[in-house]
C-alpha cells in the first residue's frame, strides 16, 4: 500500500463540486472528438487519514485510498442530445474492525463504512453507468428541456446568478442540502427518472423532477436503484437593481421511501421493530441570496429555510431548519482577497421520543459533507454556529479556514450522521444516543486548493475536533478526532 500512496500522493487532489469558497473552478481542458462524439473525463484520486474519537476498543486510527475514473461521452443534434457516462470506483486499503465497542460508539469513520457496504472487502472496485440519458431540447418552445433515464442533480444548480459573489455562495452554501449526487463520497449516487426545465427568461426558472435515488455513496455497485423516490418542483428567480443583486428560489420535495426496514430514530428498538410502515414527508423551503456593493467592499446576506410535514411510520413528521449566514468581502489587503464569513444552522430534534410526533428534521438524500466537512455530523438535531476566512492569495490558489461550534438541538434526540439511502437494506443514516448531553465539540478546520492547470488540482485537508460533554460520554477513553485527506483531479 506504500507504493500505491506514493503514486496518489503524486497524483494528488481536488474537492469536486467547489465545496471551499472560491472563484469559478479553472476552464475544462479541451475536449476529444470521435466524430461528433464528444468525449471527456476525469480521475479523482484520495489519500485518507482517520483518528476518530477513542473507542473502548476497534480501529480508529487507519488509512486508505478512495479513487473514481470517470468517463463520458456525449453527442448534439439539433433537437436532442444524449450522455453516456461510465463510473469505475476503486478502494484499497480500506481499515478491518474500525468499529466501536456497542452501538453507540458505532462506525470509526468513512473507512467503516466503505469495508461494510462492501462485503468486508479490503480492496473493491466496480463498473457501472453513472449517468445514461437522451435530452430533448425545444420540446413545445426553445425554452424547455426534457431529461429522461439516469441523470445526476443537486438541487440549487437550476439557476446560476450572473453575480460572481452569489454564484460562489450558492455554489457552496445552499446546493445539494436536500437532494444531491453525495460527490464527496469516492462511488456517488445518481438518479433515474425525469427532469424537465423550463425558463421563460434568463433570470427564471422553473424545474420540476421525479427520480429514484440508485445505490452507491459507500457500495462501489452502483447498477441498482432503491424503493425510495421523490418529487422536486422548484421556481429560482435572479434580481436586483443597481448595487443590489439577489437569487431567490422557493422549492417543495415529495419523499417516500417503502423498504420497510429499521428506521433510526430516538424510539425504543422494540417500538421501531414494530413501525416498518412508508416514510412519506413534504419538504417546504427556499433559499434567498443578496449582495451589496460598498465602497468598503461586498457583503452578503443568506437565508435557507425548510419545513416539514407527512408521516414518519407510524408517528406524524413535524420538523424543519433555518440556515442564516453574512459574509464581507472588505477592499483591504487586496493581495490575498479575504472574505469572511459567518452565521447559524438549526435543524430541529425530536424532544420526546413518546408521543405520536416525530419531530427530527430529516436531510433527504443530500450532499452532506460541504457542510460539515469533517463530516462526523449533519443538520439533523443539530445547531452550528459557524465562521470562515477564505483566502486568494492568487489566482490559482484557496485557503479556506472554518470553525464550528456544534451542539445538539434537543438533548433527548440521538447525534446523528449520514447521508440518506444508499443500499436497500441499510437506512443511510446513523444515530447515537448522548444520555442527555447536547455539546458535541468544537471542529477547526483548514483546505488549501491549488489548480495547476486547466487539467490538474491538487487539494489538501485538515480538520480537528475538540469533542465536548457528548463525546466525552460516548468515548471516555478520548473525546478529539482528526480526519485529513490529499486528492487530487486529473480531468481530460
Amino acid at each position: 500500500m506504500g507504493l500505491v500512496f506514493v503514486v496518489l500522493l503524486a497524483l494528488s487532489a481536488l474537492n469536486a463540486y467547489g465545496q471551499q469558497a472560491a472563484p469559478a473552478p479553472a476552464a475544462a481542458p479541451a475536449p476529444i472528438k470521435l466524430g461528433d462524439v464528444t468525449v471527456t473525463g476525469s480521475l479523482r484520486s484520495r489519500v485518507y487519514t482517520w483518528d476518530w474519537f477513542q473507542p473502548a476498543s476497534g480501529n480508529n486510527e487507519y488509512q486508505y485510498s478512495g479513487n473514481l475514473l470517470r468517463l463520458n461521452l456525449s453527442q448534439s443534434h439539433h433537437a436532442w442530445q444524449w450522455n453516456a457516462e461510465v463510473a469505475v470506483p476503486f478502494l484499497l486499503g480500506l481499515p478491518e474492525g474500525a468499529n466501536g465497542s456497542g452501538p453507540q460508539q458505532g462506525a470509526l469513520g468513512f473507512g467503516s463504512n466503505y469495508f461494510a457496504a462492501n462485503k468486508g472487502n479490503r480492496n473493491t472496485a466496480m463498473v457501472f453507468p453513472r449517468q445514461l440519458y437522451i435530452q430533448f431540447d425545444s420540446l413545445g418552445t426553445e425554452k424547455g428541456h426534457l431529461k429522461i433515464g439516469r441523470f445526476t442533480f443537486l438541487d440549487g444548480t437550476e439557476l446560476a446568478p450572473k453575480n460572481a459573489t452569489l454564484a460562489a455562495l450558492k455554489r457552496d452554501r445552499v446546493t445539494q442540502r436536500l437532494l444531491g449526487d453525495f460527490g464527496f463520497s469516492d462511488i456517488q449516487r445518481s438518479f433515474d427518472g425525469a427532469h424537465y426545465s423550463y425558463a421563460p427568461s434568463q433570470s427564471d426558472n422553473i424545474t420540476f423532477i421525479a427520480g429514484v435515488p440508485t445505490r452507491g455513496v459507500f457500495q462501489v455497485d452502483g447498477w441498482g436503484w432503491n424503493k425510495v423516490a421523490f418529487g422536486y418542483a422548484a421556481y429560482t428567480r435572479d434580481w436586483g437593481k443597481g448595487r443590489h443583486a439577489a437569487d431567490t428560489r422557493l422549492f417543495i420535495i415529495e419523499y417516500d421511501d417503502w423498504r420497510h426496514i429499521l428506521k433510526t430514530d430516538s424510539r425504543p428498538l422494540t417500538v421501531r421493530r414494530g413501525d416498518t410502515n412508508n416514510i412519506r414527508i413534504d419538504t417546504f423551503g427556499g433559499h434567498t441570496l443578496h449582495a451589496f456593493e460598498t465602497s468598503g467592499g461586498t457583503f452578503s446576506l443568506m437565508f435557507w429555510g425548510a419545513a416539514q410535514t407527512g408521516r414518519w411510520g407510524f408517528e406524524r413528521q413535524r420538523a424543519g431548519t433555518i440556515d442564516a449566514e453574512a459574509g464581507f468581502q472588505p477592499k483591504i489587503l487586496p493581495a490575498l482577497k479575504p472574505w469572511l464569513r459567518g452565521g447559524y444552522t438549526w435543524g430541529s430534534g425530536d424532544g420526546n421520543p413518546d408521543d405520536n410526533t416525530h419531530g427530527s428534521f430529516f436531510q433527504l438524500l443530500p450532499t452532506p459533507r460541504p457542510y460539515a466537512r469533517f463530516p462526523f455530523f449533519n443538520m439533523m438535531n443539530n445547531e452550528d454556529a459557524f465562521g470562515a476566512l477564505i483566502l486568494r492569495p492568487h489566482a490559482k490558489i484557496t485557503i479556506s479556514s472554518e470553525f464550528h461550534s456544534l451542539r445538539l438541538a434537543e438533548a433527548n434526540d440521538l447525534w446523528y450522521s449520514g447521508g440518506g439511502v444508499f443500499q436497500p437494506w441499510t437506512f443511510g443514516y446513523s444515530g447515537r444516543s448522548t444520555t442527555g448531553h447536547r455539546s458535541l465539540g468544537n471542529l477547526y478546520d483548514t483546505s488549501v486548493e491549488y489548480r495547476v492547470n486547466r487539467k490538474l488540482t491538487v487539494t489538501g485537508y485538515f480538520g480537528y475536533t475538540q469533542g465536548l460533554a457528548a463525546m466525552k460520554q460516548i468515548y471516555p477513553q478520548g473525546n478529539d478526532a482528526g480526519f485529513g485527506y490529499l486528492e487530487g483531479l486529473y480531468r481530460f
